[in-house]
């Protein structure tokens, strides 16, 4: 791609006159880079020159917490990057490496300067922390968030070190050994690893299962016989030393994609321990938790796990677990506290001769649970789904779920889960029905799209089976999807509800507060961050017909459709990873206090840094609710 019309695409050089494009081409130099090249790294000092790619593909990375590389984003042929330090003068925020052989434009500073004192919005635009910041800030907090945290943490497995956990004596070989021997060796011993030693006990190499599955038996003309473990072996592997903690150990293998680690003290060999044996320590308070809640018999016992989880969610966060997966955890956990709420109260439903009709039904949970998206606060939303019995049996089965819905809200009140303000419960019999009942109210939702009405909708197209027939809940899937195809329009409407507000950010980059008493000082994550993501991606995902739990989950089927690119879709994950991040914390923290868990917020308790990944956060909440806008305006 030629250089003036890679520019006369992009911000920000697309309202430039022909005689800057032809300034740029005149001083510009033209270099390869071979395949897998940092053209510069983290930290450097600034080269000199804004890089646009000619043709190739260029890898954004950034250093992880354990000090691992991170790809944040990707630019293709006719994008550019390293142009920020041509204007601040300061070391690259992150590195630029090479997916395959590149061939980039370079254009001098003092040529783009010249350019940027005529038209000052280029120097605005390179100035201003931009998208894939988010990663990087988020790196770096969460990184001083650890070093802070491990010190707090409770005497959970997390916190062991690998002397604790890693297996002593290592099953070693010398390079010598044939490789039959080796796979006999791995055979007998049921392992997946064995390490190649010196006289002294020094490690010199890794055989594992894969090793030699592609470089023996994938190989033809191969004579097994004549190979041994120095012709097969990794040489040289990661070593980490027995003091070193297992969730910093987790961190760099599964960075590294290692499943097997060697533990050496003083350069000898000590022990191992694999990727399984971290994987399953690590999960190991979740677990208990869990299985704590299946023996439950009493609603007494689920209030006291239900008090547990946020032990369980301090020890994720103090290990620097990846917010998703510890909110994935968090949210089944609260899964398994209302199934077995469910199933406590049905038996005592049943144990007074209260009769469970006879027909098919499922009970379901809505919004965040419904997303499996659950933090340390969550209230009710749940309902109920009937298949199309006659009308004559209505009288009969109302009365029952009447009372049996009333006694399960009223159960997970006393757990722990408050009442939903807007009655979006399973004792509301406008939140129970029959297929063709949520039909009628599901049409009336799409065809007269009044705002509260449209507000159902949005807690109400995250359900998802809780208990009972789950097909259920499937053929309900087709019905909204089905209205939707039938009146796109709606969409508009969802969007033009979610547009009433905007993130809160002023003009000059600082914060906008709420003024009211309850929340003085202080911004919401939730309604006025994390919200804006979670609604607009659900709206692209109706509108493609698509079905995914998570958020995360959505992205990624978005990405299969080609709606969204990756790069837009990794951009966007940070920033909800953002959000996610700051609203545990700070549910943990208030929690601590005494105080009720909640997504309200002083920004400007913060530190700078986590203020600055906060407002982009927002900026790129922001950038998508206008991306949405765009797209579903009728206008």
């Amino acid at each position: 791609m030629g250089l003036s019309k890679a520019l006369r695409d992009t911000e920000p050089f697309k309202q430039l006159p022909e005689d800057s494009f032809a300034e740029f081409s005149k001083h510009a130099i033209l270099k390869k880079f071979p395949p897998h090249t940092h053209i510069f790294n983290q930290h450097d000092s600034p080269t000199g020159f804004l890089y646009v790619i000619k043709q190739g593909l260029v890898e954004i990375v950034a250093l992880t917490p354990g000090g691992t590389e991170m790809v944040v984003d990707y630019r293709k042929e006719g994008a550019f990057f390293g142009g920020t330090p041509v204007f601040t003068n300061e070391n690259y925020t992150a590195g630029a490496r090479t997916v395959k052989e590149t061939e980039c434009y370079l254009i001098p500073a003092e040529i783009l300067t010249r350019a940027a004192s005529q038209y000052p919005h280029i120097i605005e635009y390179f100035t201003r922390t931009v998208f894939s910041r988010v990663r990087s800030l988020y790196s770096d907090m969460v990184s001083e968030h650890g070093k802070r945290s491990l010190t707090q943490m409770e005497a959970y497995p997390f916190q062991k070190r690998l002397s604790e956990i890693m297996s002593s004596p290592v099953e070693c070989c010398e390079p010598s050994t044939p490789v039959k021997l080796l796979a006999r060796q791995m055979a007998t011993h049921g392992i997946g690893a064995i390490l190649v030693c010196d006289q002294k006990n020094r490690v010199l190499g890794i055989v594992t299962e894969r090793d030699l599955v592609a470089k023996v038996l994938a190989r033809e003309q191969v004579d097994n016989s004549q190979i041994c473990a120095k012709d097969v072996m990794t040489t040289d592997p990661y070593t980490m030393t027995p003091e070193t903690y297992m969730y910093e150990a987790t961190s760099f293998m599964m960075a590294h994609k290692i499943k097997h680690m060697p533990i050496v003290s003083d350069e000898e060999l000590v022990g191992i321990v694999s990727l399984h044996d971290l994987m399953r320590y690590r999960s190991q308070k979740a677990m208990l938790l869990v299985g704590n809640i299946k023996e439950a018999t009493k609603i007494e016992d689920l209030r006291k796990a239900r008090d547990e989880i946020v032990k369980v969610a301090r020890a994720l966060l103090s290990e620097s677990r990846p917010p998703f997966e510890t909110m994935e955890i968090i949210s089944y956990i609260h899964h398994s506290i209302l199934r077995r709420g469910y199933d406590i109260v049905l038996e005592q439903v049943r144990q007074e001769g209260i009769v469970l009709p006879d027909i098919r039904f499922c009970f379901i949970i809505m919004g965040s649970g419904g997303r499996r998206e659950m933090l340390l606060g969550p209230d009710q939303d749940n309902g109920f789904i009937y298949q199309d019995y006659p009308d004559e049996q209505h009288e009969e089965i109302e009365a029952f779920f009447d009372l049996f819905g009333e006694r399960l809200v009223s159960a997970y009140e006393k757990i722990g889960y408050p009442r939903c303000n807007g009655g979006v419960m399973g004792n509301n019999p406008f939140w129970r029905g029959r297929l063709k009942d949520w039909h009628a109210r599901v049409y009336d939702w799409v065809h007269t799209p009044e705002p509260k009405k449209v507000m159902y909708s949005t807690i109400f197209f995250d359900f998802m089976p809780l208990a009972g027939d789950a097909s259920l809940c499937q053929d309900l899937r087709d019905i909204v999807y089905q209205q939707i195809r039938e009146f796109p329009l709606f969409l508009y409407y969802m969007m033009e509800q979610d547009f009433k507000h905007k993130v809160p950010l002023g003009l000059l980059g600082r914060f906008t507060v709420e003024r009211n008493k309850e929340h003085k000082g202080m911004l919401s994550l939730k309604q006025a961050g994390s919200i804006f993501i979670i609604d607009c991606v659900r709206m692209y995902l109706l509108e493609n017909q698509l079905d995914a739990v998570t958020t995360v989950e959505r992205l990624d089927r978005l990405v299969d459709a080609r709606v969204f690119n990756p790069d837009t879709a990794e951009h966007i994950k940070a920033a909800l990873e953002a959000f996610t991040f700051l609203r545990l914390r700070n549910e943990i923290n208030l929690i601590d206090q005494g105080k009720p868990p909640s997504h309200y917020l002083d920004p400007y308790a913060l530190t700078q840094k986590e203020q600055d990944l906060l407002k982009e956060a927002f900026r790129a909440a922001s950038k998508l609710q206008d991306s949405a806008r765009r797209h579903f305006n009728v206008g």
